[in-house]
């Protein structure tokens, strides 16, 4: 039989004999590890001292350290097994000259094992619903996130499709802002780069709602393409806004299992085990739903926002005024 070779990572600080150790083994799926053909249920044996990336069956204790030198691939099979004879550990893998095959753990079970967190497809996860690996917060796609719902790697905020971002909700890199788009923004939404204030779409602004680079003060706004007296900030601090802001756009919305139908059940399968799904939206009516739901008086506030033309007005937002 031919050899089947493995990554296989040695480490330092090896530890002494030990007996009866309980622990987990991967085997290719015909049941094959290093050339070597195993059956459950059977009891292998080897007559020399058993040497961690040397001689012996390997092992590890944990379920999870198996995957530090195998693929997590659902094709593979996993075993519980039992140490009967010398054991010598090297980090989280063991060798032993004496190995029983207990029983195959089933790949539900191994997600089960290797995560301590919820409703988890990644591995070693102490978050939940992560489909990406070794993630401590949760609703994680990508990989040693701390906080939540990154599509990133190595974030400590959250919402995050970045990487190296301890702000939030950032496509950049190495972000210590939030909602920003390019990269080493100390400031929040700026879609250029290396910038300390917010709002920016240009590079190393000082000043915030800036268009263009090494600004440090602020600019006055263009509305309904004409010029104004206005700054941005008191754009934002505006009651108009405020009201603005209150559309709708939602692409997606989270649906919980027990709120959903049956018929999203069984086109939705993945709930099972994601606790729920994304429902998509039709936003194609959404400025025109919330303009019904707008007062007398805050339909008059949007019409004094200086400038105010109805025609651009139904351009952008498909809102008929008058």
């Amino acid at each position: 039989m031919k050899k089947y070779l493995f990554n296989e990572i040695c480490l330092k600080g090896r530890g002494s004999k030990m007996e009866n150790v309980k622990g987990f083994k991967v085997f290719n799926p015909d049941w094959t590890c290093r050339g070597f053909q195993y059956e459950v249920g059977k009891v292998y044996e080897e007559h020399e001292k058993p040497s961690v990336c040397g001689t012996g069956f390997h092992f590890c204790k944990q379920a999870k350290d198996c995957f530090n030198y195998y693929g997590f691939d659902p094709n593979n099979k996993v075993a519980e097994v039992i140490a009967l004879g010398d054991v010598e550990e090297d980090g989280g893998k063991c060798s032993t000259n004496r190995i029983k095959i207990v029983r195959e753990v089933t790949w539900e079970e191994v997600l089960t094992i290797v995560n301590t967190g919820k409703a988890c497809t990644g591995f070693c996860n102490s978050g939940d619903w992560n489909s990406g690996n070794r993630n401590s917060g949760n609703y994680n796609s990508g990989h040693w996130n701390s906080g939540n719902r990154n599509s990133g790697d190595s974030n400590s905020g959250h919402w995050n499709s970045g990487n190296r971002n301890s702000g939030d909700s950032n496509s950049g890199h190495w972000n210590s802002g939030s909602r920003n788009s390019g990269d080493w923004n100390r400031g929040d939404c700026n879609s250029g780069n290396y910038n300390s204030g917010d709002w920016n779409s240009g590079d190393w602004n000082k000043a915030s709602h800036v268009v263009g680079c090494f600004n440090t003060k602020n600019q006055k706004l263009r509305l309904f393409d004409k010029k104004t007296d206005m700054t941005f900030d008191q754009w934002r601090n505006s009651e108009a806004y405020w009201l603005m802001n209150r559309i709708d756009f939602r692409p997606v919305v989270w649906i919980c299992s027990d709120d959903m139908t049956n018929k999203e059940k069984v086109e939705h399968p993945e709930h099972k085990t994601k606790g729920g799904y994304l429902k998509k939206r039709d936003n194609s009516d959404c400025c025109k739903e919330w303009w019904k739901g707008l007062s007398y008086n805050e339909k008059q506030i949007i019409m004094s926002i200086p400038n105010f033309d109805s025609d651009k007005f139904f351009e952008i937002t498909g809102v008929k005024v008058g």
